[in-house]
């Protein structure tokens, strides 16, 4: 695979960033794209393992990432994007949000920089649009049933082309009135540009694919009259229920979840919505609560918008800081260290930080936030690490506006799952067998709403899993 000495010949290149005085005053993607010449030789990097544990063990995808490593190093792009398209729905996205987890299982990661496999997949993809290769596939063969999708992120996307090639016909309901789940609603623009989600669908929409918007069923459409209406139901929701924090002054005025925030700013970003309707940083000291890319992209975002300053608190300890390019827990994703873009742009962090209680000057609004150090220690019973307030580390800060990032908890379990009347597992979340059915003869789930909050080429992989699951119960042999 690749070039034999690829690796000994090439370093590891990935795309530059615009500067980060330059990227704060847009909201636009500011990666610049390797040259093809460039793919071409990460592509050589790409060594003859044996056991390619990057597609085993690293990507949820089972992604064929030698081969198509080899076929661009020998300039074979279309055959490229047809081994990249077998496995994964959506590599644009993928390609552009996913944290790689096929990098950090590389085997030159062992004691090398891994393949840039990203870039690689990422240029593949866009070189195929350019080109003109990705068109409208629809099935050659109609099966004569009819499926419902219920949510568009990416479970339910992939879950809707898979099942559109096997013939089926496919509706996908969303209760928002664009197509995209969290990844339209939740993730800014300058990590993923819309236009990037709308290209899909016009696709999507062009295979026969039907799209409902502004429809929440069980309200605009009974969960009765769905099931009569399809041969089968898949459930892809998503984890719609935030984690908050049970902290004193909580329904102050200036404190939020992130998904209302980064949602908020999404709407300005795209001129949908004058600034003085949003939940707004611009001039104000933000405090995020959360150290995960969901906390990141809220300090991005409140970056953008002006803010006076921005800190980001995590409960957990700071993670072992590492600057070598190898992998120090190979194949395992690394708990190390990592500072995001978004990061770069101007924070103060800080770990080990548990919330107390906000206050108020005037009952009101939101104008300080307490705190104390932790630290954490493994109790040899239990066998889990124990959190423990050290006492006298107790400090405040000026604060107004604290984002909430911390993360989803479980499904909603109210409206369409109740109604729906599935069976859920100990984390609350829809629970499904090896075939993603769930308690409910025809009604399956897959995504977060089976899972809990996850990556989202998980949502991806079992969105098509599920699909296939679907077409193995509508057509049994």
């Amino acid at each position: 695979m690749g070039k034999e000495t690829g690796f000994l010949e090439y370093n590891r290149v990935t795309g530059k960033h615009e500067s980060v005085e330059s990227r704060i005053k847009h909201y636009n993607e500011f990666t610049e794209r390797l040259s093809s010449e460039e793919i071409r030789r990460q592509g050589a990097r790409c060594m003859d393992c044996g056991l390619p544990f990057c597609h085993s063990i690293g990507c949820p995808l089972a992604n064929l990432i030698p081969e198509w490593n080899d076929l661009v190093y020998r300039d074979d792009w279309k055959e490229a994007w047809r081994r990249l398209s077998l496995t994964n729905s959506f590599p644009e996205f993928t390609g552009r949000i996913c944290p790689a987890l096929c990098e950090t299982s590389c085997t030159l990661s062992i004691n090398d920089a891994p393949v840039s496999i990203k870039e690689i997949e990422l240029a593949i993809i866009e070189k195929a649009f350019e080109e003109g290769w990705v068109v409208p596939s629809p099935p050659v063969k109609e099966s004569g049933k009819s499926v419902a999708v219920i949510g568009s992120g990416p479970a339910g996307l992939a879950a809707a082309s898979t099942l559109r090639r096997e013939g089926h016909r496919v509706t996908v309901f969303e209760k928002s009135p664009e197509i995209g789940g969290l990844m339209r609603i939740g993730i800014p623009n300058f990590k993923l540009d819309k236009k990037i989600i709308d290209r899909r669908i016009s696709l999507m929409r062009e295979e026969g694919i039907v799209f409902e918007t502004d429809v929440s069923i069980g309200e605009d459409i009974s969960v009765r009259y769905l099931r009569k209406s399809f041969d089968a139901v898949l459930v892809a929701i998503g984890a719609g229920t935030p984690r908050d924090l049970p902290a004193g002054g909580r329904g102050l005025e200036g404190i939020h979840f992130a998904l209302e925030f980064l949602s908020d700013a999404i709407k300005l970003s795209t001129g949908e919505v004058p600034i003085q309707d949003i939940i707004s940083a611009k001039g104000k000291n933000v405090l995020v609560i959360g150290g995960g890319d969901t906390g990141s992209d809220c300090v991005g975002t409140s970056i953008r918008q002006g803010a006076k300053s921005v800190s980001q608190y995590e409960i957990m300890p700071k993670p072992m800081e590492w600057n070598k390019t190898w992998n120090p827990q190979w194949p395992d994703w690394p708990k190390i260290l990592r500072t995001s873009t978004s990061q770069e742009e101007g924070v103060t962090r800080d770990w080990n930080i548990s919330t107390r209680f906000f206050s108020s000057r005037d009952g009101i609004h939101l104008n300080e936030a307490h705190f104390v150090k932790v630290e954490w220690k493994f109790n040899e019973m239990s066998k889990r690490y124990e959190m423990k307030e050290l006492p006298g580390t107790e400090f405040s800060r000026k604060v107004d506006l604290v984002l909430l990032a911390m993360g989803f908890t479980h499904v909603n379990q109210s409206g369409l799952v109740k109604k729906l009347n599935v069976a859920l597992d100990s984390r609350g979340n829809i629970k499904v067998d090896e075939d993603f059915k769930t308690s409910e003869a025809g009604v399956f789930a897959a995504g977060d709403a089976a899972s809990g909050a996850s990556l989202v080429v998980r949502g991806i992989d079992q969105g098509q899993k599920a699909a296939q699951a679907v077409s193995r119960y509508l057509s049994p042999l």
